[in-house]
């Protein structure tokens, strides 16, 4: 059972986010950009929609990096981050864990199925290939399927006020940015894609 004052609940929390953060992020940009010459982070600060969502999720990439870092590090996290005590149980952590654990090499395969078409945020500027394939073909969304299932892996694991506020600004921002994501892809692949979401659901 995973206790919010476990030394082993609260530095593996802190392993497993730099370990995502570095598979997930720097190395598959690392990747993207030898391969292409490319950079794939595409986030804009537009006063748009694109430049909107681009700025949330920076807020909630930090969000989680900083919630992460104070239950490693103080003492006093129950308290600041509002904890549920309430929820704390086995089945519950370990719920937790598996939400984290899980969905992350789903996460990988994912990206690397993406090959040079993966990005994070939507590339208006270059013609990017529709992914059909792996695990694009049980699910339209797989690696934005696995960041929701780890945000609430998060909330499990630490049931918190703040962990609960990253998870529904999270999921508010993923459902928002797959249907941005959807109208850019339609245009850009037109019929091809009207027949890909044909077959495949949003999710599952």
């Amino acid at each position: 059972m995973c206790q919010l004052n476990d030394e082993w609940c609260r530095y593996g929390l802190l392993a497993y986010g730099v370990a995502y953060f570095m598979l997930a992020v720097v190395w598959r940009s690392f990747m993207v950009y030898r391969r292409t010459g490319v950079n794939p982070i595409v986030l804009p600060s537009s006063d748009d929609a694109y430049g909107f969502v681009g700025r949330a999720f920076r807020f909630v990439v930090f969000g989680c990096a900083v919630v992460v870092s104070i239950i490693a590090f103080a003492g006093q996290a129950p308290v600041w981050l509002g904890a549920y005590e309430v929820l704390q149980s086995r089945a519950v952590s370990s719920a937790g864990w598996l939400l984290l654990c899980v969905p992350l090499p789903w996460l990988l395969v994912a990206q690397a199925q993406m090959g040079a078409s993966w990005r994070i945020g939507i590339d208006s500027q270059r013609h990017t290939e529709l992914v059909a394939r792996g695990l694009f073909t049980v699910s339209r969304n797989p690696i934005y399927l696995a960041l929701r299932l780890n945000l609430l892996g998060l909330f499990f694991v630490f049931p918190a006020a703040a962990t609960l506020a990253l998870l529904v600004a999270g999921e508010i921002l993923v459902q928002v940015q797959v249907r941005l994501e959807e109208q850019h892809l339609s245009q850009l692949h037109g019929r091809s894609y009207a027949s890909y979401c044909s077959r495949v659901r949003r999710w599952l």
